[in-house]
Formats: C-alpha cells, sequence, structure tokens
C-alpha cells in the first residue's frame, strides 16, 4: 500500500514539475531594442531597520540609466529603529556636492502603521502620494540592475501590459548555506516563470514587481487581506488576475534581475520561510494550492524513503528510483533556471542539497501551522 502511495505521489510531483519546466521554456526572453524611454515610473520602496543595506541600493539607484525626469523615487520609513534615515539624507546630501551626478528625485515619507500589515500600508501611502501611473515596487536590501527601468519601459512600449513580475536572487556568496538558500529561491524563481508560460500564474515577489496605479486604485488595493502581514505581493497578484489575466505578464529578462540578500543564520532562514508561508493558506486561487501540497507532498514521500525501506514497506529499489526520478525532474528545473540568471556553479551544491531539502520542507510547512514568525522586530500571526 506504501509502495503505491509512493509512486503516485512522486508520478503526480513528475507531472507537476514537468508542467511547470514546459512553462518555463514558454516564457519568451525579452531583449531590449534601444527605444526612446517614454514611460513614467514611480520606485516604491519600505524600509524598516535597513541601514546596513541603504548605501548599496541608493549606488544603484543613482547608476539606473534611465531618463531622471522620468522617474521619482518614494522612500517610506516603517518605524526604523536606527539610522536609516539619517543614512539616506547623508547620502543626498553627499551627492548633491559631487560633481556630474544627475539629481534623483527623491523623497522619504513616514508610514504610521494601524493595522498588522504595515509594509501594505506603506506602500498604499506611497502610491497615494505617487506622481506617476506606472509604480514599480522593490525592497530596500535590493540592488537594481542598470537597465532595469528601461526594460520595463521597452516591455510596457511593445506589450502593453497591466501588471509585470520580474525576476529576482540572491547576491552570489560562497558558503553552502548562501548556495542552499539560492537554490531554495530559484527554484521558486523557476516555478514562477513556468506558471506564466501555461498561463496559470501564481506566483510572485514585491523586490521586483510593477503595475499600473490605475489598476491598484480599481482592484482597491489591498483591502480584503490588509489584516494578513506578509503577502503584499501575490495577493496583489491574484486581484489583477481576476481582473484581466491577459494584461498580466512576466518579464523574463537579464536586465531586469533584482539581486537581494539571502538570509545571514538559520534562524533568520526559518522565520523569513514561516512569513512566506504564512499566506498561503489565504491564498485563493486553486493551482497555487496544488502546486504547493504536490512539492509539500513529493519531499514528505522522500523523507519517509529511509525509514520505510529500514521497516520493509518499501524496497530499496523502488525507493531509489523515485529518488532518482525526483532528484532528476527538480535539477532539470534548476538548470534551466540558474542558466537563465547566469548562475550555474550553485549547481555543484546540488546533491547535498536535494538530500537536506525535503527535511527542511516539510518541517516549515509543519511549523506554520503552529507558530508565529518574528520579522525586523514584530512578531506577526499567519
Amino acid at each position: 500500500m506504501l509502495t503505491l502511495i509512493a509512486i503516485t505521489t512522486i508520478i503526480l510531483y513528475l507531472f507537476v514539475i514537468g508542467m511547470l519546466i514546459y512553462g518555463f521554456d514558454n516564457v519568451t526572453d525579452f531583449k531590449l531594442q534601444d527605444l526612446p524611454a517614454k514611460t513614467k515610473f514611480s520606485i516604491v520602496i519600505p524600509f524598516r531597520n535597513e541601514a546596513q543595506n541603504l548605501s548599496k541600493l541608493l549606488d544603484s539607484i543613482v547608476k539606473l540609466n534611465y531618463p531622471q525626469h522620468l522617474f521619482e523615487v518614494i522612500l517610506i520609513n516603517d518605524a526604523s529603529e536606527d539610522d536609516s534615515v539619517s543614512i539616506i539624507e547623508n547620502y543626498l546630501l553627499t551627492l548633491s556636492k559631487r560633481q556630474n551626478v544627475k539629481h534623483i528625485d527623491l523623497k522619504i515619507i513616514e508610514n504610521r502603521s494601524t493595522t498588522s500589515s504595515p509594509k501594505k500600508e506603506a506602500i498604499t501611502s506611497a502610491i497615494k502620494v505617487s506622481k506617476f501611473n506606472w509604480i514599480v515596487t522593490t525592497d530596500a536590501d535590493c540592488v537594481l540592475p542598470t537597465y532595469w527601468l528601461d526594460t520595463f519601459d521597452e516591455f510596457i512600449q511593445i506589450n502593453n501590459p497591466n501588471c509585470m513580475v520580474a525576476p529576482v536572487t540572491y547576491h552570489s556568496k560562497t558558503s553552502f548555506f548562501n548556495r542552499f538558500q539560492s537554490l531554495d529561491f530559484l527554484s521558486l524563481q523557476g516555478a514562477t516563470m513556468g506558471g506564466f508560460g501555461i498561463k496559470k500564474p501564481f506566483m510572485c515577489n514585491g523586490a521586483n514587481f510593477a503595475y499600473r496605479k490605475s489598476e491598484f486604485i480599481s482592484v482597491n488595493g489591498f483591502i480584503g487581506n490588509d489584516t494578513i502581514a506578509s503577502g503584499d505581493d501575490v495577493f496583489l497578484l491574484e486581484k489583477f488576475l481576476k481582473r484581466n489575466p491577459k494584461k498580466v505578464s512576466y518579464l523574463k529578462s537579464n536586465n531586469a534581475i533584482v539581486t537581494t540578500n539571502a538570509a545571514q543564520n538559520m534562524n533568520h532562514l526559518i522565520q523569513q520561510r514561516l512569513r512566506w508561508a504564512s499566506k498561503t493558506s489565504q491564498l485563493t486561487q486553486w493551482f497555487a494550492k496544488i502546486i504547493g501540497l504536490t512539492v509539500l507532498l513529493g519531499n514528505f514521500t522522500t523523507l519517509v524513503f529511509i525509514p520505510a525501506v529500514l521497516m520493509q514497506y518499501i524496497s530499496l529499489k523502488i525507493a531509489l528510483a523515485l529518488f532518482v526520478i525526483k532528484f532528476s525532474i527538480d535539477f532539470l528545473l534548476l538548470f534551466k533556471t540558474v542558466r537563465f540568471f547566469k548562475q550555474e556553479n550553485l549547481l555543484l551544491s546540488y546533491l547535498f542539497s536535494s538530500v537536506i531539502y525535503p527535511a527542511f520542507s516539510v518541517y516549515i510547512a509543519f511549523l506554520s501551522f503552529f507558530k508565529s514568525y518574528h520579522w525586523k522586530g514584530r512578531t506577526s500571526k499567519k
């Protein structure tokens, strides 16, 4: 009986990940065509206690190739307890004294949170005072690529979307802990692209997300999920998809890749993954829930192979065969994803990561049912 369940689960897993691989290949790489810039953007960046990251973010904003009169930057201070604000102010003051450096239309506003979802409030506050119709969100620990806005602009000119999801990856580091996280994160990026490729988008990342302000207003912004601390990206994506799915696109371009920080230690990683898991039960898309459940079952099945073999509930040959099937299909999706992100060196850690990942994944899923999470000095519930 256990053998039949294991075989059925892995076959279902193979089918689901195979669909995402097919979808990944269906999303066309977008190439810049050197069109004259037209679109005006409001870049929205909430921050809380990001003193150590803000300088790199601001450096990358200064280096953006896009015409300065076509974008503004709104930084929202979400009750920072460090010197984040003074770092920004000092940076701008120093910048103003340097010659041959372009002026940045940048302002800092304060977020006065009154709900359990301060980040959504921060974004909403910024959108209310934004000057332009296109909103682009990112995070304060990110580094933006030089042609980031150019790529958004040309995609808008050619495809006329209402919403764009774009790629994110971690800054490359040499430790196994970082490579493990990067492989996990890139698997999510690959699945995100795959969902778009089969016309079933179900994920996005607020570190690289763009939409029309008019659409945000039309779907009533975050109203309806503003009591949930996380999910400022996926819940909004769901609303855009319900309103007009044909106007929601994935921007698959190396010129649009935003890089961000991996977790610094194991506790930070667990809290981060709990934060991500906290919004899963609130998703309304059946496809997203099927994907999540299938992946969880696939990892759980892999995890029980060893005790099942030892207790002779399943033969060693069948267990190894099923593990190789899961290992191979996961590798194929990851291979395509790391090749797009030009991070092929991460695959050197894939074998060991694939052995320990099922235990980590199942642990986080189990923990998320019972435990709240801590993030940036706050405790939040699901």
